[in-house]
């Protein structure tokens, strides 16, 4: 015996936690990458603390995927779905191009597309439910920092860097 209101939060529920389905991939490359390559790299002095990223994606996440929910709870729209899909697929991508294939120039092609995705996500969502549309706040500001940390990463170290093997 399920009533609505049970289905619905396990609807939330699911809705909430589906962005962390393609995160968990791309946490293991990047964890993979951090020691033997990311640390090699030369980075801006105003990047935010390594220990930031786990904890800021974790609420981003959830609140991407509530916001999802919220969206479809209104009836939402197919372009409001595959606007939520295509910023999702983005955001998944960018960790194994970055991390996983240390292609930073692609990474910043990338990321410049998911901060595209993300902003019309965002008005979108808004559009429908406004709590929706103000949860993607927070992630766009963010995408904003984390393109503009790509692209002073490539600029600082190129297209494909390597580290540097010592003889």
């Amino acid at each position: 015996f399920t009533s609505t209101r049970d289905s619905m939060s396990v609807k939330g529920l699911v809705a909430t936690l589906l962005p962390f389905a393609g995160a968990i991939p791309g946490s293991i490359i990047t964890k993979r990458n951090i020691a033997t390559w990311y640390e090699h790299l030369q980075k801006p002095s105003w990047r935010p603390p390594k220990w930031a990223f786990g904890p800021v994606w974790t609420v981003l996440y959830a609140g991407m995927g509530y916001a999802s929910y919220l969206v479809y709870k209104e009836g939402g729209d197919t372009m409001a779905l595959m606007l939520y899909s295509s910023q999702l697929l983005l955001n998944w991508a960018w960790n194994p191009i970055f991390f996983g294939q240390h292609n930073v120039k692609l990474a910043a092609y990338e990321i410049s597309a998911l901060w595209v995705a993300v902003a019309a996500c965002g008005v979108k969502f808004f559009s429908i439910n406004k709590v929706a549309g103000m949860l993607f706040i927070p992630y766009q500001v963010w995408v904003t920092l984390a393109t503009a940390l790509t692209f002073d990463i490539w600029r600082k170290n190129g297209d494909k860097p390597e580290p540097v093997k010592e003889e």
